[in-house]
């Protein structure tokens, strides 16, 4: 099954941002684009990508290991 290509609305969409957003990782070249003539797509595999490398993890701390300050 071959991916679909999502527009920036789309992306902006799944994201829950504005399309400046999307625009911007394009321009900066942060994320993997294609170019369908002068309409730009993006991959639902490569925005899935995306979000999963820039998911942060929770930090987990265990009681009692807070540093305190003076």
């Amino acid at each position: 099954m071959a991916d679909q290509l999502l527009d920036v609305k789309q992306v902006a969409a799944r994201l829950g941002t504005g399309v400046r957003f999307p625009r911007r990782l394009i321009e900066e070249r942060r994320i993997a684009f294609v170019k369908v003539g002068r309409n730009v797509r993006i991959s639902e595999r490569v925005l899935n990508e995306y979000i999963a490398a820039n998911t942060v993890q929770p930090v987990t701390v265990r009681p009692g290991v807070l540093r305190r300050v003076a």
